[in-house]
């Protein structure tokens, strides 16, 4: 796979490759990934995630399955009582509307029936938001839960599992730079999707 040169290879780091097979573009978003995968003609396209990019144009690429950007992918924050449970809810809520997601996030919080029943605090989102999740909660600083799970099979199972959602939010980022669907699927001839410094 040949890509094209950039000026500033390094502020490519986070963005896609799509490889269309006959040629290959870079500097996608998630969301602009989505729209190629969504459409019939490119279904079949690769998607790779530009994950370090260095000034002399080396960039490791990590390959990213197309399942990704069709999947939940969550976390949940478990604890022993309900009160601590709220608590999580309520500080994580905080956190979020100071330093808001890098994509849109559910958040419940939820009893799960059980012996013992477990309290949770579950945030669920696009899975190809993994990475931007992590660092976030990096970001923010959030330690909830006696016991975290994640994961897309834990999602499954979390809706299988029928929870009592006692109260629920919703978070959105602050502004996405994701192009239109139509400009996305416009400008699939560029090599250079956008142009960064």
């Amino acid at each position: 796979m040949k890509l094209p040169r950039l000026d500033s290879p390094e502020t490519y780091t986070g963005l896609y490759v799509f490889d269309f097979g006959d040629q290959v573009a870079l500097g996608y978003t998630a969301e602009e990934i989505a729209v190629l995968l969504e459409t019939e003609k490119y279904a079949d396209g690769k998607v790779y995630r530009i994950h370090r990019a260095m000034p002399d144009g080396t960039m490791e690429l990590q390959g990213i399955s197309r399942e990704k950007f069709q999947c939940e992918e969550g976390l949940f924050f478990c604890r022993a009582g309900i009160d601590e449970a709220r608590t999580d809810f309520e500080q994580l809520s905080r956190l979020a509307g100071d330093v808001p997601p890098p994509c849109r996030v559910k958040a419940q919080l939820a009893e799960v029936k059980g012996d013992p029943v477990t309290c949770l605090t579950a945030i669920i989102y696009p899975a190809e938001f993994t990475n931007d999740i992590s660092d976030w909660f990096h970001r923010i600083g959030f330690e909830g839960g006696d016991r975290v799970e994640g994961g897309m099979s834990q999602v499954t199972d979390y809706y299988a599992a029928n929870p009592a959602v006692i109260d629920r939010r919703q978070w959105w980022p602050k502004a996405s730079n994701s192009r239109s669907a139509e400009e996305v699927l416009a400008t699939t001839h560029l090599a250079v999707q956008r142009r960064l410094a």
